[in-house]
């Protein structure tokens, strides 16, 4: 596996390229959540495409010009968090344009050397992000560091770290997509930014909703609940990160456990159930204990009719329904039936359930440690590798996402990622986080689904 250093630069403060609004903006309930109070990572990876010209002649600093200007738009982002006097705590974004952090970086590497095809865990990843600092200090600091890497092939690598109460991943996203409109020259971006806070918070609600929401009752009734799960006690040098690829083959081979009824499950849904029953096997639960899956919704989308969230719309708007059951129940019926299941919690995000849950959301906030004892949380984040709106003219985005296993402030989560595989086919990784024993009787479990298939499936990296 390749070994690099980047030659980086000193870090810069990067403000808005024209005067933008001071003024102080209040986050949603959904923003205002503790949980959330540290920086997201992010890691795309361009190439540059064959026979075009256009490419600028100093890449970073057309970037960093691009990054001012789509500033002006967001210039919230350019701003500093501080928690309201008075407010319990509640954070707001003062508005004053001191900027973000940019750092240029040179590395002496080209693109295939991160390996052919491109996949997590990616080689050397702490020099592709400049350093956040304390990744759950988030008060007073700038809300975006971010580094521009040229390779040696006239590709490069843009990594983020964005404050996760800022803005959710599909938000992340719609910021850089239109850092590279503006860096091909667009005099705008082609979607506009939308605050709109006020529409995730409590007070906006226009009827009286009945709270605690029921998709969040597992999580209200461990208030206060002293855990016995292994995920929660075993510290994460004891732990083991791996990333599974799902090509056609293994979801056709998958699929073959499911009556004919269930021929139309999405990909996420068969893969959550699966993962989610071997991981329990692997952890040891007992069969009377009860166990949860957690799913991350993105609000947004053609798929949620009633959606609340303007287009536009880059704040939190996500919201995890949860499943729950006992550990006979999860693995001692027909895999349909977990399927189904996850089906179910992913539906159950209705408009009056989104409002119900940003109530909740608000009501929890007095409780910042609940504990996620037997909690297996997913995230379906394969849109971030879409790519359609990362497009520079000159460059063509080839893979990226989140690049951590879990991520920096949970042990317990997986994120469904798009990929290539080895046979150049469209494919999902999807990572996973265990103590080190457990992982391996989870790939035991997994091969039994899979008919020990001959193919490696995974890509291991030891945290």
């Amino acid at each position: 596996m390749v070994s690099f250093k980047a030659r980086r630069s000193e870090p810069r403060l990067v403000s808005p390229a024209r005067p933008t609004p001071r003024e102080t903006k209040p986050l949603s309930d959904v923003d205002d959540q503790h949980p959330l109070r540290y920086y997201e990572t992010v890691v795309g990876f361009f190439r540059t495409c064959p026979g075009r010209t256009d490419r600028p002649a100093d890449l970073k600093r057309t970037i960093r010009a691009a990054l001012a200007e789509a500033l002006v738009y967001y210039y919230p982002v350019a701003g500093r968090l501080r928690e309201e006097e008075g407010g319990g705590g509640k954070l707001v974004v003062e508005c004053t344009a001191e900027g973000v952090v940019f750092v240029e970086a040179d590395a002496d590497v080209r693109l295939e050397d991160f390996g052919e095809p491109l996949l997590p865990p990616y080689p050397c990843l702490e020099e592709l992000l400049c350093d956040p600092g304390d990744i759950k200090a988030i008060i007073g600091r700038p809300l975006l560091f971010m580094q521009v890497t040229e390779l040696k092939c006239g590709g490069f690598v843009a990594g983020f770290h964005m404050c996760h109460n800022i803005a959710d991943g599909f938000g992340m996203i719609q910021f850089m997509m239109t850092v590279a409109e503006l860096t091909v020259g667009e005099a705008v971006p082609s979607l506009l930014p939308v605050w709109n806070r006020e529409v995730l918070s409590m007070a906006h609600s226009s009827s009286p909703v009945t709270y605690p929401n029921s998709a969040y009752e597992p999580l209200l009734n461990s208030l206060d609940f002293t855990s016995d799960d292994v995920m929660l006690s075993t510290p994460p040098h004891r732990m083991i990160a791996e990333y599974f690829v799902f090509g056609q083959r293994e979801l056709a081979i998958l699929r073959r456990h499911l009556p004919g009824y269930l021929a139309d499950s999405t990909s996420f849904e068969l893969l959550t159930a699966v993962m989610w029953r071997c991981r329990t096997i692997a952890l040891g639960y007992q069969s009377s204990q009860r166990v949860r899956l957690m799913i991350t919704m993105n609000a947004r989308g053609r798929w949620n009719c009633h959606t609340l969230i303007p287009w536009g719309y880059y704040g939190n708007a996500h919201f995890s329904p949860i499943a729950e059951l006992t550990v006979d129940e999860l693995c001692k019926k027909p895999l349909a039936d977990t399927v189904e299941l996850v089906r179910r919690t992913k539906l159950s995000v209705t408009k009056e359930c989104m409002r119900s849950m940003v109530d909740t959301t608000a009501y929890i906030r007095q409780w910042p440690s609940l504990t996620m004892d037997k909690t297996y949380e997913v995230s379906d984040t394969r849109w971030i590798a879409a790519g359609n709106g990362l497009q520079l003219g000159w460059a063509e985005y080839v893979g990226g996402g989140i690049p951590l296993a879990g991520d920096l402030t949970s042990k317990l989560g997986s994120h469904h990622m798009r990929c290539k595989n080895e046979d150049g086919e469209d494919s999902t990784v999807v990572s996973l986080l265990l103590p080190r024993s457990a992982m391996e009787r989870f790939k035991k479990e997994m091969d039994v689904w899979l008919n020990r298939p001959e193919k490696n499936l995974v890509i291991p990296s030891s945290l």
